[in-house]
């Protein structure tokens, strides 16, 4: 069922299937003329299962593809099909006319909106037929994730989905059973790829039974969520910085709302601003005119939807010409890469004479710091803590900044332990330049 000649197809349409010849036999001519309406090259693939009634033999008789899953599940189903597919978007279905192909035209028209592209029951123009107690266990364990996991999504639990093929290829998804559908949508997020809903109407089977398994269903869904959990709320989650500011924790919010007044406050003007390690924060998606500059391609893929002046680089080495800003902006970066006159110097470089400098790190001369840290590795192990290599303290910092030529202006704490400090460039930076610690490496 390929269109567009021997080349490599657009769209890559992957069912999962036990057992559905019967529901094969319509479905896949139904699939035929929609895709033909679509008019862009395109393949049809069944992941099968171990089928016992002629499945294969109907699928590729009806112009499909077929390839034989090796790990099972549905989870094992999606992955053999993702293994096969040559298209650059992929989309999944199910196979027993549950997902109307007619649906298909309505996610392929709005490809352009999101990255991936949910066909949703729970989202105003949708609706679930299926029984009260699936009906039930869907809503509560959407709703569940939805809070938990602080998604953007009405319908986590929807097979029907259109999405790129980079995604798949970037988060190599591994689970095995319905719980697939939460981690690609999760990791998806956590990479930073924007996620729309398209209303549809889920209706039941055709024919056959629903190889779904209630009690089953919920348990895979239940073992995903923790690890779900600790990924939304580690660094690798690509909105981690923006989502802090509104944080549920208030003392998540409050640091988050703090740092930001204190740096927004230092600044003597708003265009001429270069923020390196920016991540997803707010500091620098409310700059328009500034720069964001991070090693993370996902933060920055995230951050695009707010602005659009970004750059992936590293601090070691700026890719940007001498004296280029009036302000430089390092919060919360220092720490995180060993101690290294170069990346000092790097700020001082493409800071312009007389421009202000913005750093902030925390005090590890304070206890109070240190007890804070122990804490928060403890409650977020996947957070930002564990990655502190090297602790400064105000008391090295001080004559650090001197010697690069900076004048310390005035100094703030966030809960008197992270210290952040405008100093203004008056001179050049001094050839032996030193890079105190306090304790060395943590």
């Amino acid at each position: 069922m390929a269109k567009g000649g021997p080349g490599r197809p657009t769209l890559s349409v992957i069912i999962p299937a036990l057992n559905e010849a019967e529901n094969l036999g319509s479905l896949l001519p139904a699939l035929r003329e929609t895709l033909g309406v679509l008019t862009v090259p395109s393949e049809v693939i069944v992941a099968d299962g171990g089928s016992r009634d002629g499945t294969p033999a109907i699928a590729e008789g009806l112009g499909a593809r077929v390839v034989t899953q090796v790990a099972p599940g549905y989870g094992g189903a999606l992955r053999a099909g993702f293994a096969a597919a040559r298209g650059e978007y992929l989309l999944t279905m199910d196979g027993d006319w549950s997902h109307e192909p007619e649906v298909i035209r309505a996610l392929w028209a709005a490809r352009t909106g999101a990255d991936l592209l949910i066909a949703s029951r729970y989202i105003p123009g949708g609706r679930a037929e299926m029984g009260l107690s699936r009906w039930v266990l869907s809503r509560v364990l959407n709703a569940t994730y939805r809070r938990i996991l602080d998604l953007p999504v009405r319908d986590l639990s929807s097979g029907f989905r259109l999405f790129r093929r980079q995604i798949v290829e970037e988060i190599a998804p591994q689970a095995t059973d319905f719980d697939i559908l939460q981690e690609i949508l999760v990791k998806a997020v956590g990479c930073g790829f924007t996620v729309g809903e398209v209303p549809f109407r889920f209706r039941p089977r055709e024919a056959g039974r629903s190889h779904v398994r209630l009690l089953r269903f919920a348990a895979a869904y239940l073992r995903t969520l923790w690890r779900m959990w600790q990924l939304r709320n580690s660094v690798a989650s690509a909105d981690y910085d923006a989502r802090a500011f509104d944080s549920r924790i208030p003392v998540q919010r409050y640091w988050q709302r703090r740092r930001y007044r204190i740096i927004h406050g230092f600044l003597e003007e708003r265009r001429s601003v270069l923020d390196i390690g920016c991540g997803s924060s707010r500091i620098i998606s409310d700059l328009p005119e500034g720069v964001g500059l991070d090693v993370a391609l996902r933060k920055l893929r995230y951050l695009q939807r707010h602005k659009g002046r970004l750059v992936q680089g590293s601090v070691h080495a700026l890719p940007f010409r001498d004296a280029a800003f009036r302000t430089v902006i390092c919060s919360e970066v220092i720490e995180h890469v060993p101690p290294d006159p170069g990346l000092f110097r790097e700020m001082v470089r493409v800071l312009a004479p007389g421009g202000v400098l913005v750093l902030g790190t925390p005090d590890y001369s304070r206890w109070i710091w240190r007890v804070i840290e122990r804490i928060y590795g403890w409650l977020l192990p996947g957070a930002y803590a564990k990655d502190h290599i090297t602790r400064y303290d105000p008391a090295g910092l001080r004559p650090l900044l001197q010697a690069m030529g900076c004048q310390l202006l005035e100094a703030r704490y966030i809960g008197f332990s992270e210290w952040i400090a405008k100093s203004r460039k008056v001179g050049p930076c001094a050839p032996g330049l030193a890079v105190p610690t306090w304790g060395g490496r943590g």
